[in-house]
Order: structure tokens, then sequence, then C-alpha cells
């Protein structure tokens, strides 16, 4: 039995949708489904059952001796929330208690981390899992230092050697986009934003820059496709001796500019790109460059070249953006 926290959002769905290709149906998803169209992220898709949040704990008493690995992708993802109560409780409390219980269970644990925690990147992107550089990380956000606050927590119990669950595997995913993210509203990667307009074959919006060594739209950013992320998890699921702290990106930076004009290469026609202001309340602490360092991931065996800009954009636009059905 495989459980996977936060099943119906992003990334969760995109898991389960590849768990069901590969014909592994005993799977549980935890989360609530709300009044939107979130249901349709899972609703192509065979599971075992879903699990209201507030049922997890009874579910995993009950079935304790039947789970097998838990993937935890529930979170509160959104960096511009405000009440960190509910953050801690989402991306902190929860993770804790599903380590305990892959740990007391003998079961694998795969949880998200976040390329927030390195904040605005002062110390570089390397996926160093030593203790004292994860505490010398500042992120930007609540969101940010959950996921960073988790990474020390799991760092200090690998220090004082204390049980782990049979397998850990935090993953720090980096700019991630693809079919099913429709339900983000404002942390919808930029083609989900932009794509109506394109069709529309009106101009797209992008940040000017503020700073002299960035053009306007020459932000940068590892933006990773999201088949590539489930591909690792899969492989993470399938190895279960390879443990520790990586990041999940491409490797290579690229251009807001260059996700823009793929998006509209994808569609057959040629950019219209304008540059707007950027809001004040972010100038201060916007990143203007983010790539991860994927040498560790590479080295514990993961040998699948990551999907380039230009193919991952064309596949999630022709495949999924520009259909009426867009649900992997």
């Amino acid at each position: 039995m495989i459980i996977v926290t936060g099943g119906v959002g992003f990334i969760g769905s995109c898991i389960v949708a590849k768990l069901d290709e590969l014909n592994i149906h005993d799977v549980y998803v935890v989360d609530w489904l709300g009044t939107d169209d979130r249901w349709k992220n899972v609703a192509k898709h065979e599971v075992g059952g879903i699990i209201l949040p507030e049922q997890l704990d009874e579910f995993l008493e009950e079935h304790k001796s039947e789970v097998t690995a838990v993937i935890n992708m529930g979170a509160i993802s959104t960096t511009t929330e405000s009440d960190v109560d509910r953050i801690l409780r989402n991306n902190q409390q929860l993770a804790w208690k599903l380590w305990c219980f892959c740990r007391d269970n003998n079961a694998q644990f795969i949880y998200a981390s976040s390329a927030a925690t390195y904040g605005s990147g002062e110390h570089g992107f390397v996926d160093n899992a030593d203790l004292d550089y994860l505490k010398s990380l500042r992120p930007l956000n609540p969101y940010g230092w959950s996921k960073a606050s988790f990474d020390v927590k799991v760092a200090r119990e690998l220090a004082e050697g204390r049980a782990t669950p049979k397998q850990y595997a935090g993953l720090k995913f980096f700019n991630v986009y693809g079919p099913n993210e429709y339900h983000k509203g404002g942390q919808k990667s930029v083609i989900a934003h932009i794509f109506p307009a394109i069709k529309r074959n009106e101009p797209v919006k992008l940040f000017k820059s503020y700073r002299a060594d960035y053009k306007d739209g020459w932000q940068l950013r590892d933006f990773v496709y999201v088949k590539d992320v489930v591909d690792v998890i899969v492989w993470l699921l399938r190895n279960p001796h390879v443990s520790g702290l990586f990041n999940v990106g491409t490797g290579k930076a690229r251009s807001f500019y260059d996700l823009a004009k793929a998006t509209w290469n994808a569609m057959g026609l040629e950019e219209k790109i304008t540059f707007v202001d950027m809001p004040e309340n972010i100038r201060d602490r916007y990143q203007y460059f983010t790539e991860a360092d994927m040498t560790k991931l590479r080295a514990a065996g993961y040998d699948k070249p990551m999907t380039s800009l230009e193919e991952g954009v064309a596949d999630y636009v022709i495949n999924y953006l520009n259909k009426e059905d867009p649900y992997l």
C-alpha cells in the first residue's frame, strides 16, 4: 500500500496518474477535494481510496502493517500565505507525524522539500544535508521556512544517530510546471498564466528587471516538467536503498523570456511579449536566479535525462492546455 498525501493537488495527482499507469492500484490519496474542480486531477485514475486528512490518524493505525511507502506532497504551498500556524500544521507537523509512522513501521518516506529553502540563493543551490549548512539558510517566506525547518529536523535526527524510516528522501523541487496545476490560482506556472492570452494571439506580460545585470524578462529559473519530477519519485520507490536530501530540477537555468517564447512557439505563433512593472512589495525579495545542482541525485544513480524547456512546454501546451480535457 502506498499513501500519497496531497494526492489531489498538482504534483501529488501526477504521481497518482503514474502509479495507475504502472498498474499500481493499492494507492490511497489523502486530501480535501473542496468545491472546485480539483477532483478532475484524479478522476481518470484508479485509487484504493481517498482519505480526508482528519481521517488519516485512524487510517494509519488500522493499516500500519500494510503501508510500504508514504509520499508526502501535502502542504500549504502558497508562498504568500500569511497564516503561519496553518503552514506549521500542514507543512511541518504532518511531515513529522509521517516520518515517525514510517520509522516505526519500516516504510519508505519520500517528502517534498523546496528550492524556497535556499532563500535568495546567497549560499548557492547545492543540496547539502549537513546540519550546519541547513541552519545557515534563510528562506524568504513562511512556506520556505517551514520546509527548511523540517530539513533541519531530519538532519538533527541523523546527526544524533536516531532511528529513521526504511528510506527517507527529501526533494527540493525547483519551478515545477505541467498538467493538473489549474487549481493553483496565482501560484500556477507562468505557462498556465499566459496561455489564454497566447491562444487569443494577444501580447503576454513579463516583469521588468530592476537589476542592471538582467534584461527585462531575462530573470532566470530552473523550470522542471512535472513528468520528470514524477519519474524521480518512482525511481526512488524502486530504489529504497537511496536516502538523502536531493535537488529536483533540470540543472539548467532559463529565462522567463525563453519560457514565454517556447509557449508561443508551441502554438505555432510568433511571440508577442511586453514588460510591466514588478509590484513594489516583492521587488526587494525577488529571486533573479535559481539553478539546481543535480550532482547529488545523479551520483545516487538517477540517470534519466531531464526534459528540455522547449520539449516540456510543447508537450504541456499541445497535449494538455490546448485540449478540451487538459487533465493528465
